[in-house]
């Protein structure tokens, strides 16, 4: 599911008749009932918190579906590094940007970290993160989880880029992305 966020260990993803089946096939109002605006709030306000305290940047996406026209060769990881740089989440000024992406229909989340939080932590840490939190969305506790998920990421953010006062603010909105 998540990959180290190592250029040496990415792998291009394999055409897949089978994923892109599954993007077609997805039906979102059987899937994503849970991601209600409520739910939105508080995931939002938990990137808020995650943030608090150090230098870095936290950006959750979470996402339906493949685009239809890129399932066949797009997985989830590539994704999620199309979208890490679409939404400039590697544009922070200390390259500590962390984009959690999520896909409803492939139950896969994948963690990319920029290369200044990489540099610190290691990608068996990353997929430690994501394989507990998979384990509890398969527990259809997926907000919980990924709230979980934000403060793990918050608290290794602020072991090495801690900062009392962040005179600066955000760099990247805190506000959840749901790409339908």
């Amino acid at each position: 599911m998540a990959q180290p966020s190592t250029a040496a260990t990415y792998r291009a993803p394999q055409p897949s008749l089978a994923r892109w089946w599954r993007q077609v096939l997805f039906v979102p109002m059987l899937h994503s009932r849970w991601l209600n605006p409520d739910a939105r709030a508080r995931l939002t306000e938990k990137v808020t918190q995650a943030e608090r305290g150090h230098r870095g940047e936290v950006f959750l996406i979470i996402e339906n579906h493949l685009p239809i026209q890129e399932a066949y060769r797009t997985d989830s990881r590539t994704r999620a590094i199309d979208l890490f740089s679409g939404y400039r989440v590697w544009d922070t000024e200390e390259n500590t940007g962390v984009l959690v992406y999520v896909n409803i229909c492939e139950h896969s989340l994948e963690i990319v970290a920029d290369r200044g939080i990489s540099a610190h932590v290691s990608p068996t840490v990353w997929q430690a993160m994501c394989d507990k939190a998979l384990a509890g969305m398969a527990n259809k506790k997926t907000e919980e989880s990924l709230a979980d998920l934000l403060d793990e990421v918050g608290q290794l953010l602020r072991q090495y880029y801690h900062l009392e006062d962040d005179p600066e603010g955000n760099e990247l909105s805190d506000t959840v992305v749901f790409l339908k």
